[in-house]
């Protein structure tokens, strides 16, 4: 169905400068602000920053201490190893 474009964008992520991947992934922390589930919130900053190690850096550089936590304990049972692997 996808063909060659199933990476959610990946590969043109990876040709985004550092200041390009902060603003999007700030969108995407204001988007989950606005109802974005907190499982696409990690999973695509993670494919945005091109790794888990950036995005947890650039989600903490976008949410305060306490929405991080707050977003951890609300996660769903199924979604609370991974959020809490990319905001705790």
């Amino acid at each position: 169905m996808f063909g060659d474009n199933n990476d959610l964008g990946a590969s043109l992520f990876k040709t985004w400068t550092e200041k390009q991947r902060s603003d999007e992934i700030g969108k995407l922390v204001a988007g989950y602000r606005g109802g974005v589930p907190v499982g696409i919130l990690c999973k695509m900053s993670e494919t945005i920053a091109g790794n888990k190690k950036k995005a947890k850096k650039y989600l903490a550089k976008f949410m305060s201490e306490e929405e991080r936590k707050s977003a951890i304990a609300t996660a769903t049972d199924s979604m609370a190893p991974v959020v809490k692997s990319f905001l705790a």
